[in-house]
């Protein structure tokens, strides 16, 4: 298992761009062929086959019958901080590399998982479908994205378990997110003679001063679900995670942008917070600020009961690896698990890395974590599939 993930990190599958995924997904189709299961390569028609970042998925499947229990996971990592990062080092029990945790650590145990049942010969009642996914980093286009609007992902699911690295707990809810880029236009002129110019830092204060006021009312919000922490429990509106503008010092702004990332609680809909958003940018221009923007990034929350029969037998599974009862939380982030609930499927997220060094510059994982979660992956597979 150790073996593996070190060659799944020594892979450099950076996204954005969207990078070697060719070569990853070659190394994990040999390892599905070389365990004996029925596997295949899909992509969309409009992607090219003939560069390394061609975003293929890998759809494989154990067992027979019409019932299906999802593992679901993403090769893609984030950029990394320096080339080192995928040169794997092992120390002692831990693996140190990007995307050790987040998340091919996670696709190992489910790998090993389905190995293992394989190995004891166990008799399902229905099949695993190990759906493997690129660009999950940049919101699933191309990906699960994709595969949904294909109706290739969740096909007679009884159920999902995503290998995010979820530090101990069940993800059972996520939020969703609206993200934006926001571009305020004005007119450049020389500092002596500003006068002929139009400020346009000047005026994106006044774009965010309106978004403030927005800002405040979400952040009063709190969900149902638990987050771990009562400041976790609240609505999120961030305002210039990137920005910049203008040309020169002493040159009036001709151009400023920023964006704005909304992270959306079960509790809201959708639908309703994007018209607020939009709302603000759409009276700013009614006021005479020349502006416009584009979406990047767009994906509904979701949320699953956690005494869903696969949330107990999640449940029951850790119990018995671990001896601890798990407790079940809201991922503060977006999950793919969106893609399942829009189909009624339950999902729910449990792997084995710390979400709190997942995208950071020591990123590693605990390899006795992943075997645990190979074991939890596959007693919850006999639980839900002996039925």
């Amino acid at each position: 298992m150790a073996a593996l993930l070190a060659q799944l990190v020594a892979i450099p599958t950076e996204n954005p761009p969207g990078k070697n995924y060719r070569a990853c997904v070659d190394l994990l189709e040999t390892q599905l062929l070389q365990v004996g299961l029925d596997c295949r390569r899909v992509r969309p028609d409009a992607s090219s086959d003939d560069t390394e970042g061609c975003p293929e998925s890998l759809l494989a499947t154990y067992g027979g019958g019409e019932r299906a229990l999802y593992f679901h996971g993403h090769y893609d990592v984030v950029p990394a901080q320096n080339a080192a990062q995928f040169q794997p080092v092992r120390k002692e029990h831990f693996l140190f590399g990007r995307g050790s945790a987040d998340m091919k650590g996670g696709i190992v145990a489910m790998l090993y998982a389905i190995r293992a049942l394989k190995q004891i010969g166990t008799d399902l009642n229905g099949r695993i479908r190990l759906t493997l996914v690129p660009n999950e980093e940049t919101g699933g286009a191309d990906g699960a994205a994709w595969l949904a609007r294909e109706g290739l992902l969740g096909r007679n699911g009884m159920g999902m378990l995503l290998a995010e690295p979820t530090s101990g707990v069940v993800w059972n809810a996520n939020r969703g997110a609206i993200s934006l880029r926001v571009r305020v236009l004005g007119k450049p002129a020389h500092v002596g003679l500003q006068h002929q110019g139009e400020n346009a830092f000047e005026r994106m204060h006044a774009v965010v001063e309106k978004l403030q006021q927005l800002k405040q009312e979400v952040e009063n919000r709190g969900t149902r679900f638990n987050t771990g922490s009562e400041k976790g429990r609240n609505s999120i509106l961030l305002l210039g995670g990137e920005s910049g503008g203008g040309t020169n010092f002493n040159v009036v702004p001709g151009e400023c942008w920023f964006t704005i990332d909304r992270r959306l609680n079960p509790d809201e809909d959708f639908g309703t917070e994007k018209s607020k958003l939009l709302g603000v940018l759409e009276n700013c221009k009614k006021d005479g600020i020349p502006l416009e923007w584009e979406i990047f990034q767009e994906g509904d929350s979701a949320s699953c009961d956690e005494q869903q029969p696969l949330g107990e037998a999640l449940s029951k599974s850790v119990q018995a690896v671990t001896g601890e009862v798990p407790c079940f939380e809201m991922c503060p982030g977006l999950l793919e698990n969106r893609f399942y609930s829009a189909q009624g499927t339950p999902s729910f997220a449990y792997g084995p890395g710390l979400l709190a060094v997942a995208h950071g510059p020591n990123e590693y994982v605990d390899l006795r974590r992943i075997s645990e979660t190979a074991a939890i992956y596959a007693l919850t597979a006999m639980e839900m599939l002996s039925k």
